[in-house]
């Protein structure tokens, strides 16, 4: 499984965006399931929602089943909280620290994201980094 960032959701929905194409190109070639979490849903969701088909067009790609909602518990939420306490200084958002947890739960060793400044420097439970695309 592909962990899917919020940038490529936006990415892939708006026409002007300067990542479009490069993000498109790269969920072609992908053969592997995609997954995501819901505070990367909300973050996306919150982007979008500037444009008036944006949401819709949002729910119709996670509707499509081409991007799975992967679960967050309780048991998540301390780790969560210690990653985003260690990468304060970037900061770590929500999202970014639900998908290096769900990595670290799944063994999920990939992230579709244009955020490489800050998933270079994240590190997954021994010093595993991700490998990121595209």
């Amino acid at each position: 499984m592909i962990l899917v960032d919020t940038g490529p959701l936006v990415a892939l929905l708006a026409e002007r965006d300067q990542h479009r194409a490069a993000c498109a190109t790269a969920m072609e070639g992908l053969r592997e399931p995609l997954g995501t979490v819901w505070p990367v849903i909300a973050e996306a969701m919150f982007l979008v929602g500037r444009w008036a088909e944006g949401p819709e067009n949002l729910w119709e790609l996670l509707g499509a089943r081409k991007i799975q909602t992967l679960p967050l518990d309780d048991d998540d939420h301390p780790r969560m909280q210690e990653l985003m306490r260690k990468y304060r200084d970037l900061p770590m958002d929500l999202a970014d620290a639900a998908l290096v947890r769900v990595a670290e739960r799944d063994g999920i060793d990939t992230v579709f994201t244009i955020d490489r400044r800050d998933f270079q420097v994240y590190r997954l439970i021994g010093r595993r980094r991700l490998r990121i695309i595209p």
